[in-house]
């Protein structure tokens, strides 16, 4: 397709399936040398089948099965993109699961487990690139280092019978511009991208929305959002840091997050009877929060029955799980 990631290396995580393989097909048409992460399960093995493909195609790729919250395993992933390719110029946390349940039936564990793979996941493999540049910076080398980490509509907006889920990726859209701030100094842009996409769970949780329709633009592709996510780890990208990007299709949103909005200043300490007075005002002056996902407001609303069953009752719906975000 083109030259625009020729000589660099990415870390993908999550990228057996998906979001994460679209991303890894797209960087590896592009000319970049991929690592691909995902865990091997239940006989198969999604990473290595992905690897197989981008080097049917003429690319270079190499498969890393490990754990995205085990410290070892991460040092592992970036051990091998330096040991099999020289260097490495890129890192993508793209590595998810889910385990959905209404905020009353879900348990720790599921709390947990969702936390520890977006969350800490994300962490640890941003830490271990940064202290590489960090080392090549101080060493004096050229450093041209790219993290993109993967949000959610759900972690923006929130989103029903996933209070896990969207408190993981509101955390990890927080660190993306906190971390974008601290990297800068060492030549290193961090940036979030927050695709629609059509994926396992989504493909059935909500399947009117994501169903491909015959011979129209499937809005819902993976692949949509790749584009964006490749140029942002070129060397192009270089002035762009500390945004976060949603892809719909044909859309691609620049995120403008929280701002301070509206105020009123009273010059003085603020009483409960100034609050019962003055709070009305400043609301109705204040732009209309966006409507949570899975509501009746925001147009996008579960199909699955297992879900709805969860809004009436105290019904389990089976855990899911997802290679990509």
């Amino acid at each position: 397709m083109s030259n625009l990631l020729n000589d660099r290396v990415a870390v993908i995580t999550g990228a057996g399936r998906g979001l994460g393989r679209a991303h890894a097909l797209e960087f590896a048409a592009h000319g970049a040398a991929v690592v691909v992460n995902d865990l091997a399960s239940g006989g198969e093995d999604p990473a290595a089948d992905v690897v197989a493909e981008i080097r049917t195609a003429g690319g270079r790729a190499v498969a890393a099965s490990c754990d995205v919250t085990d410290e070892d395993g991460v040092a592992h992933l970036l051990a091998t993109a330096v040991d099999e390719f020289g260097d490495v110029h890129a890192v993508v946390n793209n590595a998810g699961i889910l385990r959905d349940h209404m905020l009353v039936n879900m348990t720790v564990d599921e709390w947990d487990a969702v936390i520890a793979v977006h969350l800490r996941g994300t962490f640890l493999l941003t830490r271990a690139a940064a202290r590489h540049w960090r080392t090549a910076h101080k060493s004096g080398e050229p450093v041209s280092g790219r993290i993109v980490n993967t949000t959610s509509p759900a972690g923006l907006f929130g989103n029903i019978g996933q209070a896990n889920y969207s408190a993981a990726k509101a955390g990890i859209a927080a660190f993306t511009i906190t971390v974008a701030e601290e990297l800068r100094r060492y030549g290193v842009t961090v940036n979030a991208l927050s695709p629609n996409a059509r994926t396992r769970m989504t493909a059935t949780l909500f399947a009117d929305t994501m169903t491909a329709r015959e011979g129209e633009f499937d809005v819902m592709d993976p692949a949509n959002a790749s584009p964006l996510l490749a140029w942002l780890c070129s060397e192009e990208a270089g002035d762009v840091t500390g945004r976060t990007f949603t892809v719909l299709g044909s859309k691609v949103f620049v995120n403008e997050g929280w701002h301070e909005g509206v105020v009123t200043d009273l010059g003085r300490r603020w009483s409960t009877d100034d609050v019962a007075h003055e709070l009305t005002d400043l609301l109705e002056r204040a732009r209309p929060a966006m409507p949570v996902l899975g509501t009746a407001d925001s147009g996008i609303v579960p199909t699955s029955q297992s879900v709805v069953s969860e809004f009436a009752g105290d019904q389990r719906r089976p855990l899911e799980r997802t290679g990509a975000s």
